[in-house]
């Protein structure tokens, strides 16, 4: 919301408070404000001209060598580009040496051999967005007032010199998205009682009622609708002062008609819509819901194909306007209107909020719908707009609006006592303080051995109960005021819990390996939040999703991972390695669970290399052991590594058939590890990418990591090497399991030194090393020891896998 300052003035006595002042003090009772700016800042020497004598460029077909008066003894020559420059006509000049928008120097020079002593500006040489520019000027220089002075500054004449305050309005203050809720909100701040001026209404004899006939089939949701009939107007251009407050709040000026119900949006925040009368078609206005299919051209100009769930106004065939939101093509207010159908209303703000949605149409009515409307105002509303127009285009407003429904605001009772104020604040107000602030507030009230009834008007329908009131006591009072105290009694130190420690433990383990933290949305498109599921689920929508993109819940955290994957390949990054952790959301429709179950996994992408070519070798692309690593690493660090198997799997679509593996702690499934299918990459536009899933949850929670400390032998460790034979569809994790069953007590460690396939291996066969380490911690082992558990293993494998020991 833009707030003029100068407008504010207009109903309070501000004189001795700056702009900037009354910004900090809205901001410390409630409302925040956003920034204060006033437009005329940063410029300089730009002054209202008159243009004396205009004549075309002899050396151009578009400019024009103008002669202008700028308050000087002598005119001043200045070669102009506009098509609408003409003598005659008062316009914006920038002097040489001045400053215009974006802090352009403007220098005298010359134009096709023609001196220019400065430059006729257009509004958006001066800082004005293209979308407030009236269209009549829009291609061309703005035409100033013709009582304007030349010579005089210009920012006066469009009210330049004007502070706006932008206000960051959330949805429970709604009141304050217009002028008169705003004055009221000030009034209160500075214990002052806006006035507000009247504006009389001069009605004909004739009644509004012979002309129209107004029917509402559902006042939920149209609680309140009329309309009146201005006739005879001559459509114009706003006067400017109508147009600088519009301009100034961000809203362009279309004609005096149209100006007219925005300037009321903006004073009441009462949205309305003026149809051309001659063109609905009809003295019949209905209002009810659209039919399936129906269709409106709206003012933009498109075809909407409407449902159900809209609320429409027909001209009891078909319809004219979309409720609340747009009007329509047809009945549009143009320079041919001589009679105008005003609406005022009210909607059902759901219905408002799903069809501006539904279309993409936000606009600032749609906007007060949503959020509320001053239900005591809509009469004076449309009365004061009917009387300006009536005013401005000369027109004759019949007698009587035409009503088809009608909703009568009522005060709310709302009773508290004085000690129940105290104790939620913390303060010890007097009666005669919270009297104060009531009267600031405009708020009736009475008051009886400190227990008052207070009488909320209609204009503040965000109040209701008892907090409400506490609330506005303490916004007037300052919460800057309130008494701050330090907590009492005994405090004990805080620490994590476990799971809390080794989840700091993981990522530092994750970052130690190389990887980066990433944050991804939890909500993300259905198509995406099925996808690297670990276990069945249905997916958990949202009813009403911002974005089609952010509409479901995820299943896992990969999908999100590849996205940002994408974004860095995008962006040439050629190392990239992500993880994060984070939950996912199972749901199960057969159980009826009104929550979903939340889960936290832990997962990570590797993409590109793992390190670059430099002067000391080769580059190293990442691989499926560089991911298994990490997970070792992970497995390690947590003492899992003994009850943690991997085992091949093909039936994740989304992973590479023969590059993926399941996760198992014990018997349960707690993840997967692979390549992502080249499909699925090639969708996400990435590169051949390795990811994991894990169920931290799961792994944080198993007991078998608990750590045994042993003291360190005496003796002497002991190694012996085998090499075998066999096939090459058994893995490494089967022969470490079988020579750590066979191998006896002694064995401490295995590991893989060597794997060969290629000359001199049979085809379908695979050629394997390993290492094995024996420690006796109580004696020295002897070769008959060590030689009767090598012969126990080199027994186990030839019978378990048909090794060949080499």
């Amino acid at each position: 919301m833009l707030v003029s300052y100068k407008w504010l003035n207009e109903y309070l006595d501000l004189s001795k408070v700056s702009p900037q002042e009354l910004a900090d003090k809205m901001s410390v009772t409630g409302i925040e404000v956003e920034a204060v700016e006033v437009p005329a800042e940063g410029l300089k020497k730009i002054v209202v001209g008159e243009v004396i004598e205009c004549v075309d460029h002899p050396d151009s077909d578009h400019l024009h060598i103008c002669q202008v008066n700028i308050g000087e003894e002598e005119l001043s020559q200045i070669v102009c580009g506009a098509p609408n420059v003409k003598a005659g006509i008062k316009v914006i000049v920038a002097l040489p040496n001045s400053r215009i928008a974006g802090n352009v120097k403007i220098k005298k020079g010359k134009m096709r051999g023609q001196v220019s002593n400065g430059m006729i500006c257009s509004l958006e040489e001066i800082g004005y967005s293209d979308s407030v520019i009236p269209k009549e000027y829009s291609e061309g220089i703005q035409y100033l007032p013709a009582d304007a002075v030349p010579g005089e500054p210009v920012f006066s004449y469009l009210d330049m010199d004007d502070a706006i305050i932008e206000l960051s309005i959330t949805p429970n203050r709604a009141d304050a998205l217009s002028m008169r809720g705003v004055a009221y909100e000030v009034g209160a701040i500075y214990n002052q009682v806006p006035n507000f001026k009247k504006e009389e209404l001069q009605e004909v004899a004739k009644p509004a009622s012979e002309k129209i006939s107004v029917n509402v089939t559902d006042t939920t949701d149209t609680p309140s609708y009329q309309i009146r009939i201005i006739e005879n107007v001559k459509i114009a251009a706003s006067p400017q002062w109508l147009q600088n407050i519009l301009m100034n709040a961000g809203i362009r000026p279309i004609n005096n008609v149209v100006d007219v119900t925005n300037y009321i949006l903006l004073l009441f925040g009462q949205p309305l819509h003026a149809f051309d009368y001659d063109k609905l078609g009809s003295q019949e206005i209905v209002v009810r819901r659209a039919q399936a299919e129906e269709e409106l051209v709206t003012l933009d100009g498109v075809t909407r194909q409407l449902t159900t769930e809209n609320i429409v106004i027909t001209n009891g065939q078909v319809p004219v306007a979309l409720a609340g939101v747009m009007g329509g093509l047809d009945s549009e207010i143009d320079n041919q209107t001589t009679t105008v159908a005003l609406e005022a209303a009210l909607f059902e703000p759901l219905s408002i909020r799903r069809t501006s949605k539904q279309f993409n149409l936000r606009s600032e009515s749609s906007s007060r719908f949503e959020k509320g409307i001053n239900k005591a105002t809509v009469d004076q509303a449309c009365d004061v707009a009917a009387a300006m127009i009536a005013n401005l285009a000369g027109g004759e407003v019949l007698s009587g609006a035409v009503k088809g429904a009608e909703v009568v605001a009522k005060d709310v009772e709302v009773e508290i006592t004085l000690a129940r104020i105290n104790n939620y604040l913390g303060t010890a107000l007097t009666v005669a303080e919270v009297n104060g602030i009531f009267d600031a507030l405009g708020f009736v009230y009475s008051e009886n051995d400190d227990h008052y009834v207070v009488v909320v008007p209609p204009r503040r329908w965000d109040i209701s109960i008892e907090a409400d009131i506490i609330e506005e006591v303490a916004r007037i009072y300052g919460y800057n005021n309130l008494p701050s105290t330090l907590p009492s009694g005994e405090t004990v130190a805080g620490a994590l819990t476990r799971e809390q420690r080794l989840t700091r433990k993981v990522r530092s383990l994750f970052e130690g390996n190389g990887l980066s933290e990433a944050i991804s949305y939890a909500l993300t498109t259905e198509e995406k939040s099925m996808q690297f599921m670990m276990k069945e689920s249905q997916p958990t929508r949202l009813d009403w999703p911002m974005t089609e993109d952010r509409s479901v819940l995820r299943l896992n955290l990969i999908s999100g991972l590849l996205d940002d994957v994408a974004y860095n390949v995008a962006r040439k990054n050629t190392q990239l390695a992500l993880y994060e952790v984070g939950r996912v959301f199972y749901q199960n429709e057969e159980a009826n669970v009104a929550l979903p179950i939340e889960e936290t996994h832990i997962a990570f992408a590797l993409s590109g290399e793992w390190t670059t070519k430099d002067w000391q070798g080769k580059g190293e692309k990442v691989d499926f052991y560089h991911a298994k690593g990490v997970l070792d690493n992970l497995f390690a660090m947590l003492s899992l590594e003994d009850v943690i198997t991997f085992e091949k799997t093909s039936e994740m679509k989304e992973m590479h058939p023969g590059r993926t593996a399941n996760i198992y702690l014990g018997e349960t499934k707690v993840g997967f590890i692979g390549q992502v299918h080249p499909s699925v990459a090639k969708a996400y536009d990435v590169p051949e990418t390795y990811v994991a899933e894990l169920n931290l949850e799961a792994l944080l929670a198993n007991d078998a990591g608990k750590l045994i400390y042993q003291a360190v032998s005496k003796f002497p460790a002991v190694s012996r090497d085998i090499a075998l034979l066999v096939k090459e569809e058994i893995s490494n994790q089967e022969i470490v399991k079988e020579i750590k069953q066979a191998a006896g007590k002694f064995l401490t460690n295995v590991e893989i030194f060597d794997v060969y396939q290629g000359k001199n291996i049979e085809a379908g066969h695979k050629s394997l090393a390993y290492s094995l380490t024996f420690v006796n911690p109580e004696a020295t082992l002897t070769d008959e020891e060590i030689n009767r558990a090598m012969d126990k293993v080199t027994k186990a494998l030839t019978e378990s896998f048909e090794a060949v020991i080499r």
